[in-house]
């Protein structure tokens, strides 16, 4: 965790708020200390379970995870910056962690306070496991922060029963939760340990799943069709239904991205660990063939995933509605889980384009300027009426909120900024090779056969095309630079070394470099920022007709603040280049981007007019200037309509 450090003139400024304002700000909402916000319950309920106070469980069956969430965002802050007095906060939540812990190494509120006799019978809809998972990454952040093992033994207690619970063993349960997260947990765990069980048992949980007899039929035949949700006896679920929870099938036989779209990704993202890790071919091929579908088929350009607000989930190829999106903040942050793990099995530039791509937009986009207001849902259209009025709309928010009932995004958004150094680099050490992923200023060092490299990265994105590295200590063997041709920059990119044009090789969309460095070798890497129209293939009828625009990373969109109501009624002309310029006065300062198009007819129509009339009577459409911003910006002004998608005209 140590070893790449972020300096970064753009990354500086949500570092210092996540440190400065995120997280101080989400303890106060575990604690339920900000006004008119909907209350979390989560410290309360430790509190409640390790004695201390009398009291109701409150909030979601899974409210537990919103603490070890925050947990593992500390830890990673921590690493970058010590805090004395965070670190003293964290280390009285670890102590009310341990003290609810039960002794047999149990940890659950939920179960402790409100159904003690009722622990492992309801694993499809209760999210112990899930729990259980982000409680351990928190734990493993915590350690390797700071050193301090209190977590991570409760942890170590915690899996140690797990791994007795579970298996394949007479008397234990031979199945898995409804809510994936535990698999990749486990992994963090043995990677820590070095203990083998730990490994195993998640091979274990991502094996079962899917296998006749279905578990999640037959548990509920033992509950007796008892819902946890509806309070009520419900039907058996069927095995088709499973698909929800990705169970209707082994995984390696998964053709297709299906159900819920958070616990997908955080399955596939264990399954990639384990594929390598372990060799598993048949794994390793599974990852390819749902990453593929999942972003080739069934991704919004910003990087969102899951396209309906029915289970949150993925519905079928090519379906993505702009004004009834979902796009869970939490689903783009497991997409970019999978993305590094895929880069970790084998180094593709499409992993890091589409890590880059969600991570830029709809990550970024989810939280507010300020730090203290967030989206759970992504749009990339919305109408603050029909948000508030229509029924199908109404999960669609056209302002942030301060907090939710079901918390899990803003603590998740924490945790991966603050451990943004994770996904810049990789370094392949047999091969001698150093790959960069994302262009991040950042100082690093990096572990090869041939030795240690140390290079400093100066970035000007996503404003300027420009990358400078600076070798500050190489081996005296030869080793390779691979620097990652951004799939935005359409194959041009130049490449110069202590200020000569030099030539490259490409493998797999990473330009490839290889020779004997020495200290103070800088290197240039410029990649074209172009700012460009995009269409969708027709299959997409959301998009039918029209453009949206993109520059480098980024992609923009059009608000009312800038261009008016109506912005259905607006079309850009795509025969007219597109014309960027940096404003300083621009939230914070952005690129912003103005296309020549036209309006119609938006004020002409009388009040009392009918809806419609004869088209004859429609004069020639307005020339007019549109002014898109970065997506990510949008909603940190006045309410208003946004769009995305644009109509086009030629």
């Amino acid at each position: 965790m140590g070893q790449v450090h972020i300096r970064d003139p753009f990354w500086n400024s949500y570092a210092e708020l996540v440190r400065k304002t995120v997280l101080p700000y989400q303890w106060e909402a575990l604690n339920d200390r900000i006004p008119d916000a909907e209350p979390s319950y989560a410290i309360r309920n430790f509190r409640i379970a390790a004695g201390l106070e009398e009291g109701e469980f409150g909030g979601m069956v899974f409210q537990d995870s919103d603490v070890a969430k925050w947990l593992e965002a500390v830890g990673y802050s921590l690493a970058a910056h010590p805090d004395s007095e965070l670190e003293n906060i964290a280390d009285g939540v670890i102590e009310l962690i341990a003290k609810a812990q039960q002794e047999n190494g149990y940890l659950n509120t939920y179960f402790t306070i409100k159904e003690k006799d009722n622990a492992w019978t309801n694993l499809h809809e209760a999210h112990e496991l899930y729990c259980a998972g982000h409680m351990i990454e928190a734990a493993v952040a915590y350690y390797e922060a700071t050193g301090k093992r209190r977590l991570l033994e409760v942890v170590c207690k915690l899996a140690d029963h797990i791994d007795t619970v579970f298996g394949k063993e007479p008397g234990q349960i031979r199945g898995y939760d409804g809510h994936q997260e535990i698999e990749l947990a486990l992994v963090k765990l043995y990677r820590v340990t070095r203990e083998r069980r730990y490994l195993e048992l998640a091979q274990f949980f991502i094996d079962e799943r899917g296998r006749e007899p279905h578990f999640f039929v037959e548990e509920c035949k033992r509950r007796g069709g008892y819902s946890h949700w509806a309070k009520k006896a419900v039907p058996i679920p069927s095995a088709q239904s499973l698909a929800y929870n990705q169970a209707h099938l082994p995984v390696r036989e998964q053709e297709v991205a299906v159900g819920h779209a958070v616990r997908a990704v955080y399955m596939y993202t264990a399954m990639a660990d384990l594929a390598g890790l372990t060799g598993d071919k048949g794994l390793a091929e599974a990852c390819r063939r749902l990453w593929n579908n999942m972003t080739r088929k069934q991704m919004y350009i910003t990087g969102g995933i899951g396209s309906t607000h029915h289970g949150e989930a993925f519905s079928f190829d090519y379906d993505l509605p702009n004004d009834t999106v979902y796009a869970e903040t939490c689903a783009s942050i497991g997409l970019i889980f999978f993305a590094r793990r895929m880069l970790e099995l084998e180094a593709k530039s499409d992993y890091a384009d589409v890590m880059e791509r969600a991570l830029y937009n709809n990550v970024l986009g989810s939280m507010s300027r300020d730090g203290k207001h967030y989206f759970y849902v992504n749009p990339l259209e919305v109408w603050p009426q029909a948000s508030l009025h229509n029924p199908g709309k109404r999960h669609v928010k056209p302002v942030r909120q301060k907090w939710f009932g079901c918390s899990c995004c803003p603590p998740n958004v924490a945790r991966l900024l603050t451990s943004l150094n994770d996904y810049i680099y990789t370094a392949s050490k047999d091969e001698n090779k150093v790959y960069t992923h994302l262009f991040i200023g950042s100082s690093a060092k990096l572990q090869l056969a041939a030795g240690q490299v140390e290079l400093e990265q100066h970035s000007r994105l996503p404003w300027e095309g420009y990358v400078r590295f600076e070798m500050t200590a190489v081996p005296d063997d030869a080793f390779t630079l691979a620097l990652r041709v951004p799939s935005w920059c359409n194959g041009q990119a130049e490449l110069h070394i202590n200020g000569v044009v030099t030539s490259y090789n490409t493998e797999e969309g990473y330009a490839v470099v290889s020779r004997s460095w020495a200290a103070g070798d800088i290197v240039e890497w410029m990649p074209a920022l172009l700012s460009q129209f995009i269409e969708s293939r027709p299959e997409i009828r959301a998009n039918a007709g029209k453009a949206a625009i993109e520059r480098g990373p980024l992609v923009y969109c059009l608000e009312e603040a800038d261009n008016g109501p109506l912005l259905s009624n607006l079309c850009i002309d795509l025969r007219e280049d597109l014309q960027a310029s940096f404003e300083p006065e621009m939230l914070g300062g952005a690129v912003v981007i103005t296309a020549k198009g036209f309006v119609g007819e938006r004020f002409s129509w009388e009040e009392d007019e009918a809806a419609y009339r004869p088209a004859a009577r429609l004069p020639a459409p307005e020339p007019m200037t549109l002014k898109a911003v970065p997506y990510y910006l949008w909603g940190n002004r006045q309410p208003g309509e946004m769009t995305v998608w644009i109509r086009s005209c030629m």
